[in-house]
Order: C-alpha cells, then structure tokens, then sequence
C-alpha cells in the first residue's frame, strides 16, 4: 500500500508543551478572503473579539512594499541568517529541527511572487509542514514585554537621580550664562579631504570642520566616527556647532560600513550589510585621521593642534568604535555566551555577533592621544563585556535614548554604566529619542509614524540641543580644559535644558552608580 503524498506546507502545527493543534493553511486563506471561519480555524479563534478577527484578516494579506532583491539580499546576509536562526527555534520543521532555510524560501519565494510579501503568501509558500512551538514564542513575547517595563522603571529611576543629584548642586542661574546649547564666537570652514592609507590600501574621505575668526593659541581637536549604514554628512550640524565653540571637528567615512556600502549590498555587489573586519578597521580609520592631522598640523594650522588631547565621539556602531579607541576591548568569551542565547530583545545583537567572525586575538585598538569619549546609543555590552569595558581610563560620556530600539538602553548601556569604573563619567538619557534622525533618512518617515499610530517623537532640534549642551561643556572641560564649564556639566543644567519641554533629559554621574545598580537589581528580582 502506497500512501497518498500530502502537499508541502499544507499545515501548521502549534504546540505548547505536550499539546498539539493543527490549523491547515488552506483555512486561513478561506478566512482572509471570505471571513469564514472553518473549524479547525475556529478553535484557535474562540476567546477572540470581531475587532481581533477583523485585524488579523487584514494582517493576513497586508503587502509589505519591499524590493523582492532586498528581501532576498537581506536574508542571505550574515545579519539576516541570525534573524532566521532565532525564528527559526521557535518555528520548526514536523520532526523537529531549526526552520530557518523554510522561512527564508518562503519569505524570498513571497517576495517575488505576483501576489507579493503578505504573510497568507509566506505562508502558503512554506516549503513543507512547520510547527510553531508555543511555549518559545511566548518566552519571546514575554522578553520584549520585559524590555519595556525595564527601559520605564529604567527611565523614572534616571529621573529621580537627576533630581537627586541636581538638589545637592549648588544653585545656578544659568539664564546669566552664555549658552554651550547654541553656536559659538567662531565662524566656520569646511573642507573635504581624500585620504589613501596605504598600509591597508583602504581609501575614505573626512569632513573637517574648521574654527575661525579668534586667533586662538591651541585648537582642540574632536573626531566623530558615523553608524552603520551612514555617513559624515549626517554630522554636519552638530560638528558646525562643535567647530563653532573653538574645536577642529574631522568626521571621517567607515567605507566598510557607510551608506554606499549599503547601496552597494543592495546592488549585489557584497553579500552582507556590512564587512566584518570593520571592527578593526573602523577605530584604525580614527587612529589614522588624527595622524594626518599631525602630519597637516605645522604647514596648515602653525602647530596650534593640540593632538595629545583629542576628544572621540560616535553613534551606534560609531559608539563601538569611540569606545574601542578610548580603550575598552573585544571579549569574545563573554561575546560568544550573549550570542548563544536563544531569545534575546536586543536589535544590536544582531551586529555585535558578526565580531565572532574575527580571528580570536587579542585587538588593542586604544589611541593614547585620545583623551575624552562621547558614545552615543554605542553598540557595547555584548561585544566589550565588563572586562572590557573597566579597561576604560579616560572621561566618558554614554548617551542614550528612552524610544531606541536598535541599541535598547535597559539593555544596551545600563549594565555598561556600572562597567565602567573611570570617576569622571557621566550617563545622559533623551526622552523620546529613537537611535536615528529621521529626517536624514526620510523627512515623511517621522510623519507616516505619527499619521499611523499615536507615537510620538521629539523634535530633532530638541534632540540636538541636548546632545550639544552635554557634548560642548564635556569637551570643553576635557579637551579644551575650560573650567568655566564645569557648571553646565551637571543634573541642574539637564533639568534647566528640559524647563517646559514635552521631553525630559536625564543625567547622572558616576556618584550615582550605587543607587542606579540597586534599583536595576531590584527589577531584577522582581521580574525574573
């Protein structure tokens, strides 16, 4: 006797524990297109409301307006194998084993079907049966919930340290000073440089912003390392700020990690999103840009450069690399051991796994010429671990975002403050801010979210403001070594910048690490 062959991806089957239900695909698409409920559709639909009927109906033949090659690109990207790994635990093959090869067919198949990427055609594209284990999708729902109620406390408790600390400061009338929060004396000159470093035949371009109209003896000197998929033009208000308080700003381009290099992936001319030895690369770009300077610093600038205090900041992937240059290293026991994990919340993962391609050596990228770090939303906890985070040495500045989903701040620098063990540093946190300026990227992005749903975001010029009024007086202090600005770096200054504003800025110092580690703790025990 021959049994009759059943259709590949006939089915699926939801699991929790030792209970089993199927619901075959054929069902669901009788529902998206009618609104009848068969019974095997029923049961699954049972405690629901018309409202949550009526949505998944809708959910169910939604086309995502996605190029099918990036689709196809993405998932077969060393990031997008990671994303497929993870679903792919909790969404097996019938006789167990990870599905990610199914769904990556099914996705990337979708995609360039007539129909397009809705999920009722994901999932009739399944290339065989698949089980959707219950339990694991609800041990993931219930980390992302987890990761919510962490960055609310995280965020109420940010606010009373800052008002702890702000009411033992001494009482300041900032309105009788002069502003680090808006433009300097300095007019300001931008030029482009092409560099070549031939020892890694790597070639990239630096924005430079220069300061000019005061004779001024020393020049200080900042360097701002851009995120992944970005590029130095994204920088230029800020560094025309910075430059317009007396600094030298370079802003070099990462050319294994920028927008071109993305486009290029998108192309097909490189398989992931971005090359894996930029982990290197990226802080050898900062080393060589400041070696150029002393190269430029007699004929071009009369040696006013001051290159024994230089001051790093960065955002996202830049933070990493701010924060490798300032000295913190790669720990890849404590790398290998978050990657492992089979749920984890954090977006940034993601990126941060990719270092396990690395040889496993022992990476000393600090710059002893760098004097002062400013990381922005950095990518840090998994890749540096606390060993190698407490290598840090010099001042420190971790600014995170209360809405950032990409580097959460619960999880990607809470732990990392407390590493950290220099005296002089300091933790800042913008309410509402979301890891990009999405206005760089789309100026009718920030616009569809707010048509779309009831989430709302800060202004950018909020968002600079903040960052500018912490960034001018930590520099300022620590490169320029001007005192006179030790007032604005302080919780009282962060309270004054966020006087009748929607969205608060936070900040602490590393006084209140003691009070910050016992309330994460506490969470901890009460959300296990």
């Amino acid at each position: 006797m021959v049994a009759a062959p059943v259709r590949a991806g006939e089915t699926l089957s939801f699991s929790y524990g030792p209970l089993i239900r199927s619901l075959k695909i054929s069902s669901l698409k009788t529902f998206a297109e009618s609104g009848q409920i068969p019974d095997d559709l029923a049961y699954f639909l049972q405690l629901t409301s018309q409202q949550q009927e009526d949505n998944l109906r809708k959910a169910l033949v939604k086309k995502a307006e996605i190029d099918p090659l990036t689709v196809s690109r993405f998932f077969n990207s060393a990031m997008g194998e990671q994303v497929l790994e993870r679903l792919g635990n909790g969404i097996t093959l019938m006789r167990a084993g990870n599905g990610k090869y199914a769904i990556r067919s099914a996705l990337v198949g979708a995609a360039f079907s007539t129909e397009g990427l809705t999920l009722l055609n994901v999932l009739e594209k399944l290339p065989t049966n698949m089980q959707i284990h219950g339990e694991k999708l609800q041990g993931a729902a219930r980390g992302a919930k987890r990761v919510i109620k962490a960055t609310e406390t995280l965020s109420e408790l940010l606010r009373e340290l800052t008002a702890k600390e702000a009411a033992s400061e001494p009482r300041i009338d900032y309105t009788t000073l002069p502003a680090p929060d808006k433009p300097g004396p300095h007019a300001v000159k931008k030029e482009v440089w092409n560099l070549v470093d031939q020892s890694r035949q790597r070639k990239f371009y630096v924005d430079v912003y220069r300061p000019e109209g005061k004779d001024e003896k020393v020049i200080p000197v900042l360097v701002i390392s851009h995120g992944l998929a970005s590029r130095p033009e994204d920088f230029a208000a800020g560094s025309q700020l910075l430059a317009s308080h007396g600094f030298l700003v370079a802003v070099p381009q990462h050319p294994g990690s920028d927008t071109i290099w993305l486009k290029e992936m998108l192309r097909g001319l490189h398989k992931d999103i971005f090359d894996g030895k930029e982990f290197i690369n990226r802080p050898k770009d900062i080393s060589y840009v400041i070696d150029e300077l002393e190269r430029r610093n007699q004929k071009e600038f009369n040696g006013k450069l001051d290159l024994n205090n230089v001051g790093i900041a960065g955002h996202s992937f830049g933070g990493y690399t701010a924060l490798a240059i300032a000295g913190a290293t790669i720990d890849f026991e404590h790398l290998q051991k978050e990657c492992a994990r089979e749920f984890n919340p954090n977006a940034s993962i993601l990126l941060s796994c990719r270092a396990l391609e690395l040889p496993r050596q022992d990476y000393q990228m600090r710059d002893p010429r760098v004097k002062a770090v400013l990381a922005a939303n950095p990518v840090n906890r998994a890749i540096f671990g606390p060993i190698g985070l407490g290598k840090i040495a010099i001042p420190i500045v971790i600014a995170s975002g209360s809405y950032d989903p990409a580097t959460p701040a619960a999880l990607e620098q809470a732990d990392s403050f407390t590493w950290v063990t220099v005296p002089q540093r300091y933790w800042v946190m913008v309410e509402g801010q979301a890891h990009v300026d999405f206005s760089q990227i789309d100026p009718g992005i920030e616009e569809a979210i707010k048509t779309a749903t009831d989430f709302t975001l800060p202004s950018q010029g909020t968002i600079s403001k903040y960052f500018t009024g912490v960034a001018v007086p930590f520099f300022g202090i620590y490169i320029q070594k001007n005192e006179s600005l030790r007032p604005f770096l302080r919780s009282s200054y962060a309270e004054y910048l966020s006087t009748n504003q929607t969205f608060k800025l936070d900040f602490i110092s590393g006084a209140s690490t003691p009070s910050l580690q016992a309330g994460m703790d506490a969470f901890r025990r009460a959300n296990p």
